[in-house]
């Protein structure tokens, strides 16, 4: 079997390691990160079995950080007080914990399709009408409220009892979701059992941005969309009574963010619904 190129390096570089003690700390230091950071690329590149996949991801993070850091593992073993809250994408490429290095217990976490936050009570005015019961409409608000009961118990656990100070949801690019949401037919009709009924929690966001940028291609309004997306979630964040009067007390704060993995930027930006430039990071 032919030898890579990184294994040649590691071998290569073996000999440094043993020798280590005469070597400058930092020099020495270099050479080991660059071993290890060689040996997880050729790692990463072989396939395993997905048991041994877990085992070996639940080895490593046992070794360099449950066992590394002893003291601060207790801690958490005691209870949680996370600073943020944050709404992310399910898509594998956008992990907050990665992306923004947030160590355990510093963020209290929901991800979804498209990172939407539905508003508190939202419902599908077209299935109803001026006839409709006050029962009927109460009926229909509550199912509402539970079909999303989800994402309002997180909301509500985070606010209420963990008493997070900053909300934080994130949109980023290319992201399936948006792309399903911004195909949505005008007639409503939908091809699959969940997805459409769940990006529909868009719609506002997509209105605007076909109003406002009806000549962009359809990658660019897209790109909008994800943006948009984020501030009508921040929005929709308001109609939670808690989220307002954490507001109103000055005990919460709520910010947008947007990860570009194609540049590799991030944009920041808090909910003072002020139209100011985001921070790019």
């Amino acid at each position: 079997m032919a030898t890579s190129s990184s294994e040649v390096a590691i071998e290569g570089l073996r000999p440094h390691l043993s020798d280590e003690e005469g070597l400058d700390d930092i020099a020495a230091a270099k050479i080991e990160k660059l071993t290890a950071e060689l040996q997880e690329q050729e790692q990463d590149h072989e396939e395993c079995d997905p048991v041994e996949r877990i085992k070996d991801g639940f080895i490593h993070f046992k070794i360099h950080h449950f066992d590394k850091y002893p003291d601060y593992y207790k801690q958490l073993a005691e209870g949680q007080h996370p600073k943020f809250l944050v709404f992310a994408c399910s898509d594998s490429r956008v992990c907050p914990s990665y992306v923004l290095n947030f160590k355990p217990g510093e963020a209290f976490m929901c991800r979804n399709i498209a990172n939407l936050v539905p508003a508190l009570n939202q419902v599908d005015f077209r299935f109803c009408n001026n006839k409709l019961s006050s029962l009927a409409l109460y009926m229909c608000l509550c199912g509402s409220q539970l079909r999303y009961s989800g994402v309002g118990a997180v909301i509500e656990y985070a606010v209420k009892y963990l008493e997070v100070e900053n909300i934080l949801v994130i949109g980023h690019s290319r992201c399936g979701g948006i792309e399903a949401l911004m195909s949505l037919p005008a007639d409503g009709t939908t091809s699959n059992d969940f997805i459409d009924d769940w990006v529909k929690i868009g719609l506002p966001a997509k209105a605007k941005v076909e109003s406002e940028w009806s000549d962009a291609t359809f990658e660019q309004q897209c790109e909008y969309l994800g943006r948009e997306s984020v501030n009508l979630s921040l929005v929709n964040l308001l109609s939670y009574p808690y989220v307002r009067a954490a507001l109103a007390n000055r005990a919460l704060k709520l910010m947008g963010g947007y990860y570009d993995f194609v540049n590799g930027t991030f944009g920041l930006w808090k909910a003072d619904f002020d139209i100011k430039p985001p921070i790019i990071i």
